[in-house]
This record gives structure tokens, sequence and C-alpha cells, in this order.
């Protein structure tokens, strides 16, 4: 259920980061500079920090033309709260019409309330800590969004979950590792790899900020465009193409 989970919460990332980074140098080949979409955000240490860099544009959308016409924050707080969970609702049924979306988004919302209301009492916490709870939180509300019905993530969910099963591991010893999953080192490499990717790596906003077109960098991107031309038969659609 982890190896389900966190394999699905990195490919989303990948997929939509590499679609915006395609986007968006598309569009420079026509002089068209598109606005930023995507800035690292697993590197978020709470989840309003996370909405700020997932999905960029769509968040000034819904601010935009959602969020302010209803009030905004200029009202009393539970006006606002109200306001802000209203967006993630319609957030959620924006990237799809079905129920699964609707929790995804109404769990974003109360999320980000639970954040508001943290913030606004000047409460602390330490930042490794809130990206652990962020992350956790938002992993596990991925798989609500990729499920195709309720029975799929609970499904899910109660693997991830199940102590019986955990009991079983430990007691069988290092044996039961040859779970078909666990035992594909290949897997677990590329999951390492884009857990590294992921957190400690720059973006391709980051690098270009600092981009310099030396012998080593051509080298670098002829190899990246190499590859990619190798790759060009296990073309598969974007994930968020359907959004």
């Amino acid at each position: 259920g982890w190896i389900t989970s966190i394999s699905y919460t990195l490919q989303l990332y990948l997929d939509f980061s590499g679609y915006c980074d395609m986007a968006m140098g598309l569009a420079l080949m026509f002089n068209i500079i598109l606005p930023l979409n995507f800035n690292s955000p697993y590197k978020a240490v709470n989840i309003q920090d996370f909405w700020q860099r997932w999905h960029m544009t769509l968040g000034r959308f819904l601010t935009n033309y959602i969020y302010i016409p209803l009030g905004g924050n200029r009202k009393s707080e539970l006006i606002t709260l109200r306001n802000l969970l209203i967006v993630f609702l319609i957030s959620g049924v924006w990237h799809g019409a079905g129920w699964t979306f609707i929790v995804w988004g109404a769990f974003h919302g109360i999320a980000i309330l639970i954040h508001r209301v943290w913030k606004n009492k000047n409460l602390f916490m330490p930042n490794f800590l809130a990206w652990l709870i962020t992350m956790f939180f938002v992993n596990i509300f991925w798989i609500f969004f990729r499920a195709q019905n309720f029975s799929s993530a609970i499904k899910v969910l109660k693997s991830m979950f199940d102590i019986g099963s955990l009991n079983e591991l430990i007691s069988a010893g290092y044996k039961e590792l040859a779970h078909p999953y666990l035992g594909k080192k290949f897997t677990l490499v590329l999951i390492v790899l884009s857990i590294y990717l992921v957190l400690f790596c720059k973006n391709s906003f980051e690098k270009q900020e600092c981009f310099d077109l030396n012998v080593k960098n051509r080298v670098e991107k002829f190899i990246y465009f190499f590859l990619g031309l190798l790759l060009l038969n296990r073309v598969v659609p974007f994930l968020y193409f359907n959004f």
C-alpha cells in the first residue's frame, strides 16, 4: 500500500512538473512567456505553502474568480474560513466530477482551515515536523485523487494501516521482503532517486536563474535530448492531461 501510494505521489509530481516545463519551453519558442505554475511543492512546510507551489495558475484563478467575489478575508474570520472551504470544494469538482475528487478537495480545504487557525494563534512547529505532516497528508489524500471509487481508496488505505500485516511481516523476518513490489530492486531505486530529485535538487525555474551555456551544460542537455529520443517509443499520456 505504501509502495503504491508513494509511487503515485512521485509519478504525479514528475508528470505535472515535466508537463509544465514542456509547455513553458514550447511557448518560449514562440516568444510567449507563460507564468510559473509549479515550484517544488513537495518541499512545502505546510498545506498553504503546498498550494502556493502546486498548480499556481489554478490557485490564482480560484482566488480571483471565487475567493475574492465571495468576500475573501474582508469580512469575519468565520466567513473567511467558509470562503476557503468553498474554494477547495470547487477545486475538487474542477479536477473531476466524482465523489472521490470532492472528498479530496474537502479534506484539503479542512487542512487549510486548520492551518489558518493554527497560524492565527501564533503556534509554532519545527519545519521538519511540519513538512513531514504536510507530506503525509498530501500522500494519503492523493489516494482519493487517483482511485476510481471509494472502495478502491479504502482498500489501499487498509493495506497501508493494516497492523496485522505489519506484525506478520515482523514475525516472518526478512524472507517476507520477497514481496512482488519490494523484490523489484529497480523500482525501489527509482523511488529513492525520485525522492532525492524532488526534495534536494533545484527545479527547472531555479536552475534557469543561474544557467550558463557552457560546455558542461551543453553536453548534459545533449545527453538528456538523446535519452529522450531513445524513450520516444515509450510515450504515455500525461496523468494531468485529463484536468
